[in-house]
């Protein structure tokens, strides 16, 4: 054993699990990909500004969870913590917004990194695959995302997640509703760190998870009851598409989320399968975003879903994925000519794309049919001396047991139309 561990908080992805979480992304994918959303990539860390500005400076992500270093050239850096201040940075400089059409449809899917107490379902290295629509303010926006996103979940199997739903208005109407917040929050007993959150981001006391502090919040002011009209009608419109789609929701008038970035639309999937880290993913629009940064106005709006959250769900429903076998044909040669011979046919099924794999490291007969079992192989080429000399390989149905002759040349042609 190696005397290094992985980086505590963090995990490995070993096959056959990583099959899993390489099938959920894909799946959260496939309904993106078909609604002309585009794949980026970003790097795995920025200038410590992007997450300061981006993110708020109030918030847990940025004052406790980030990983942020100098580097030897004395630059400010931070390993991203999340996705869509990067995506946006990225669109920004590239000038996504000035070439086409928009909004700008992006979806992208990788590691990000908070330093938090590592318990299940909450590590301090993870993996989203998110989306981005960025340019346009339009409810039937804010409503694809969210039917994309269930679609997505739908499409794995999984049934018992839930879509809790809120506006947290604009820069019209939050205000007034952020001052009679902070006027409630006041008169609370609560302790210092929190009391100084109410005073930058009264919003956030809402989501602080501890009982004696959500005792006290049953009667705070809710924002639904400060929406102006155009807010409250911009969030009417995203409740009729999402229901008229058939994706049912509840409303959640005090579901906040944890990024200062968010406007109006806001949204989180939870699976009540999972215990305290019940949520799987969300997102909202963020109307503010890009001034932040130095952008243009660019009203937008996204989500991120965790892909390990996600497994964990599926885990929790009991739902088997039903992955491909890795490896459809395998090859046992028994003797130098035989290895010559099926290395051959292994390559040229490869070339047609048949799944192939092949007894390496000159194990007997018994130890490579171990081998071919073990690899989940629905067929077994196996050939020795006295089958080459008479043209011919052995080829054995691995489900059946059952075993015939099959000529040298006519084995791939075989193989192909056999798993066709």
């Amino acid at each position: 054993m190696s005397t290094f561990k992985a980086p505590k908080g963090t995990y490995d992805l070993l096959p056959p699990d990583s099959a899993k979480y390489l099938a959920v992304r894909a799946a959260i994918a496939a309904p993106l990909r078909d609604s002309g959303y585009g794949y980026i990539e970003t790097p795995g860390f920025e200038n410590v500004e992007l997450f300061a500005r981006g993110v708020g400076e109030s918030t847990d992500i940025v004052t406790k969870e980030m990983y942020a270093f100098e580097t030897k050239g004395g630059d400010r850096l931070a390993l991203r913590p999340e996705g869509t201040a990067s995506v946006l940075r990225a669109a920004l400089e590239s000038n996504l917004h000035k070439t086409g059409n928009l909004p700008v449809k992006l979806w992208y899917s990788g590691s990000y990194y908070r330093y938090e107490r590592p318990q299940k379902g909450r590590y301090r290295h993870f993996s989203q695959v998110g989306a981005e629509a960025i340019g346009a303010e339009d409810p039937a926006l804010d409503a694809e995302l969210i039917i994309l996103a269930d679609q997505a979940y739908r499409s794995l199997g999984l049934s018992r997640f839930r879509i809790l739903l809120n506006s947290l208005g604009d820069k019209e109407c939050r205000p007034v509703y952020r001052a009679a917040l902070q006027g409630f929050l006041r008169g609370l007993d609560l302790d210092e760190d929190t009391l100084r959150r109410a005073d930058i981001n009264p919003l956030r006391v809402l989501d602080d998870k501890r009982p004696e502090v959500q005792k006290q919040l049953t009667d705070a002011p809710l924002l639904r009851d400060y929406l102006c009209d155009a807010c409250t009608a911009y969030h009417d419109e995203v409740r009729e598409l999402i229901t008229a789609a058939g994706v049912a929701f509840e409303d959640d008038p005090k579901l906040v989320r944890g990024l200062d970035y968010y406007t109006r639309t806001t949204f989180e999937f939870v699976h009540d399968g999972l215990g305290s880290q019940s949520a799987v993913g969300g997102g909202g629009r963020y109307d503010g975003l890009s001034e932040m940064i130095g952008g243009p106005a660019l009203p937008s709006v996204g989500w991120a879903l965790g892909v390990d959250r996600t497994v964990l769900a599926l885990e929790a429903e009991g739902v088997e994925l039903d992955l491909p076998a890795t490896t459809s044909v395998f090859a046992v040669p028994l003797g130098e000519e035989a290895r010559r011979v099926l290395f051959a046919k292994v390559t040229e099924l490869r070339k047609n794309g048949v799944a192939a794999d092949f007894a390496y490291g000159g194990k007997g007969l018994k130890g490579a049919m171990k081998s071919a079992h073990r690899s989940g192989a629905r067929y077994a080429i196996v050939a020795g001396e006295r089958d080459l000399a008479e043209g011919v390989v052995q080829l054995k149905d691995m489900e059946s047991g059952e075993q015939r002759a099959i000529g040298v040349n006519e084995i791939v042609a075989e193989l192909e139309s056999r798993l066709g």
